[in-house]
């Protein structure tokens, strides 16, 4: 009730209190990126002054020598001087562009149209979309250890239990079958692969896409397969869409620009409903509805799609592959040659996985203290292997220059001598 003097009878500050975020905001949180922005802790040791190596992010762009094909420029500027793409697009995409994307993706055991595809902002959107349609609070998914750290992101920012599921180092980064299915209750709201793997760089057999399709049906839970890096392979692998292998698990996969055609500031992704059992229907309605919450991602970027897959050359991906399998034999040999560390052979997409012997070193008392003062004394950025809830291993990106690979592996040889018992 308003005061007889006129003024408000609640007393009100005359200055201004922390205002809380919320509960969702607060539950947010990217390792990768807190890492990554927050200032190197001093040490006692002399801070390196040399210029920054970086091998921690998965952008193949920054150097340089990693450059999009001249197809894609012209696709995005010939849709810019169209002027037919500066208004709103479908909020679930431009239906050619969908129709494009049905059309090289479909394939004779996992037909797609038009209908089956879902425009998003970039692949880091898809999975967010395909983790919040299938699960709800009081749900629960099943995530890679190690794993991509934004499925956990994204989890926990909805309030869904993220429970791990152990990848195995000795057999080229297989799931324990077993482990994941005793993760499984009736709350489980989907399994979640990533097929090549980021941070693993492992590709699975059809053998083993077939033991995790087998899972998902025994207990009927749908599967989301991020195939970001699809095609993205080396020498003696072949690489296998999951939807491929089954008739009847319902399956979201993800895909996207940004890796296999090196444009990851871009942000276009794409959803693909594999569904022929028909148990998607709620869920097609569901990423719909989703898709309104930014009315699709960039029409420009969109309308660049068709001409990007009808007219890059056939041998563009093999270079491409070939360019990154020998960064990686760079890394994975200069690496193997330091004491106390060992590669686990990468079979595909950017990265390498490093296990470390803490035994072998004297003051080194896991991947993130070998992280940060290797940043401090030599340098170099590299991602502890608690990013991806996998400790005592690192991660480094392949897609720097061969100077820049073997210059930070020089340092990083220089920093373990120093540190070893």
């Amino acid at each position: 009730m308003p005061s007889t003097n006129g003024t408000n009878a609640v007393q009100k500050s005359s200055s201004w209190g922390a205002i809380p975020a919320s509960d969702v905001a607060s539950r947010t949180f990217n390792p990768i990126r807190d890492i990554l922005t927050r200032p190197v802790r001093p040490l006692a040791s002399p801070k390196c002054t040399k210029e920054l190596l970086s091998l921690s992010i998965g952008d193949p762009t920054v150097f340089g020598n990693f450059k999009a094909h001249p197809v894609v420029a012209r696709a995005v500027e010939e849709a810019v001087a169209s002027y037919r793409f500066n208004g709103y697009p479908p909020s679930v995409g431009l239906t050619h562009v969908r129709e494009a994307i049905a059309n090289r993706y479909t394939h004779p055991d996992a037909p797609l149209t038009t209908n089956d595809v879902v425009m998003t902002s970039g692949c880091s959107g898809a999975v967010e979309m395909a983790i919040s349609v299938l699960c709800g609070t009081g749900k629960n998914i099943l995530l890679p250890r190690p794993g991509f750290c934004l499925y956990n992101t994204i989890a926990g920012s909805h309030n869904i239990e993220a429970r791990l599921y152990n990848l195995v180092a000795e057999k080229n980064w297989e799931a324990d079958i077993e482990h994941m299915e005793s993760l499984i209750d009736e709350n489980t709201g989907a399994i979640l692969i990533n097929n090549p793997s980021n941070p693993c760089g492992s590709n699975y057999t059809k053998a083993h896409l077939r033991a995790i399709l087998a899972v998902c049906e025994r207990h009927k839970v749908p599967l989301i397969s991020d195939e970001i890096y699809a095609d993205m392979v080396f020498s003696g692998q072949t690489f296998t869409s999951t939807a491929w292998l089954t008739a009847t698990v319902p399956i979201l996969t993800l895909g996207g620009l940004a890796k296999q055609w090196l444009v990851p500031g871009w942000r276009i992704g794409w959803i693909l409903i594999h569904d022929r059992a028909n148990a998607f229907e709620n869920v097609r309605q569901g990423l719909v509805a989703l898709s309104t919450l930014i009315n699709g991602p960039c029409a420009l970027v969109q309308a660049a799609i068709p001409k990007i897959f009808a007219e890059i050359p056939d041998t563009y991906l093999p270079e491409l592959n070939h360019q990154l399998e020998t960064n990686a034999r760079i890394l994975e040999t200069e690496i193997n040659n330091i004491p106390g560390l060992n590669v686990i052979t990468p079979q595909g997409a950017m990265y390498i996985m490093v296990k470390i012997d803490l035994d072998a070193f004297a003051d080194i008392t896991s991947d993130a203290d070998f992280c940060h003062k290797l940043k401090w004394e030599e340098s170099v950025e590299i991602l502890p292997g608690e990013c991806f809830s996998y400790p005592g291993t690192v991660r480094l990106v392949i897609t720097p220059p061969h100077d820049i690979l073997r210059a930070a592996s020089a340092r990083i040889a220089a920093f373990c001598q120093r540190h070893r018992k």
